[in-house]
């Protein structure tokens, strides 16, 4: 699934073409994702102007006039990217973004603008769309149980340490835990441990105050170079441009089993555990 740097990367790419833009007319070309299309859909995006666009944790959210919030899940695979229609007369508009994986049968959610065409493709259709009141956004299914966003100010020391306090589990589990901070997934909170020196299956409540507090500018730190990097491509994430992202080039521990630990000084190598059903890659000589 893609995680907070991939979501943000996508909005921040889709801005320039869809932030105040009037929705002429949009094609749903199935009843559902991974469930089903909110009624009307089409009928209820047609005409709408996009006051701003958002995010909250890894869903997208597009504000409109209607006083309705288009909330968007990329789920494992769901792409949106933008082709450009005042292209020259004779550049076929976008053909540069489509690689190989990119099948027209499933361009599932066509979004048209006077100057874009925003496709959302996503092949195995684990992506999901809702509809939901702009000033009730809070209370959707999806997002009322979320903590705060880590790159926000209510995720703090303060938070991060209560949140710890007395609790049992792993700190990998509690970090992926969506109501404690949102957003965060496997790949950045493998990352921002090994940073921290904390072994991912360390009790997070058995873990120093200090050390918890140092947690939160690390975590920041490895979103924000994530998101300048352009998320990271591992299979299916595209920017809006229908590039990838780069950031695995930068990748400390994940995905790097049997590799040398990278902290100067230290002799260890990255080993590879599961927890969860998820894979966990930690030096086991610099995380304690």
């Amino acid at each position: 699934m893609p995680e907070l740097p991939e979501v943000e990367t996508v909005r921040r790419g889709l801005a320039p073409a869809l932030d105040g833009a009037r929705l002429v007319r949009v094609d749903v070309n199935r009843p559902d994702l991974r469930w089903p299309f909110p009624d009307r859909m089409a009928d209820r995006l047609r005409g709408a102007t996009i006051r701003a666009l958002g995010r909250r944790s890894k869903f997208l959210l597009l504000h409109l006039d209607t006083g309705e919030t288009l909330i968007v899940h990329l789920g494992m695979s769901g792409r949106m990217v933008v082709d450009d229609l005042s292209a020259p007369t004779g550049v076929q508009p976008g053909t540069f973004h489509r690689d190989a994986g990119w099948h027209p049968q499933h361009d599932h959610v066509v979004f048209h603008t006077d100057r874009h065409r925003v496709t959302f493709n996503d092949a195995r259709r684990f992506g999901a769309m809702d509809l939901w009141p702009t000033d009730d956004l809070e209370n959707h299914r999806l997002i009322a149980k979320l903590g705060p966003e880590p790159l926000g100010n209510t995720f703090n020391d303060a938070h991060l340490i209560a949140a710890f306090r007395g609790r049992n589990t792993p700190v990998k589990s509690a970090l992926l835990d969506q109501r404690i901070v949102a957003g965060l997934g496997n790949i950045y909170v493998s990352e921002a441990l090994h940073r921290a020196g904390i072994a991912p299956k360390r009790r997070a409540g058995r873990i120093a105050a200090p050390r918890v507090a140092a947690l939160v500018p690390i975590i920041r730190d490895v979103l924000d170079e994530a998101i300048r990097a352009g998320g990271s491509s591992l299979r299916d994430h595209r920017q809006a441009d229908g590039t990838l992202g780069y950031f695995q080039h930068s990748f400390r521990v994940y995905d790097r089993e049997g590799h040398p630990c990278p902290t100067p000084g230290c002799d260890g190598a990255i080993r590879r555990i599961v927890q969860s059903g998820r894979s966990s890659f930690f030096c086991g000589v610099c995380q304690r």
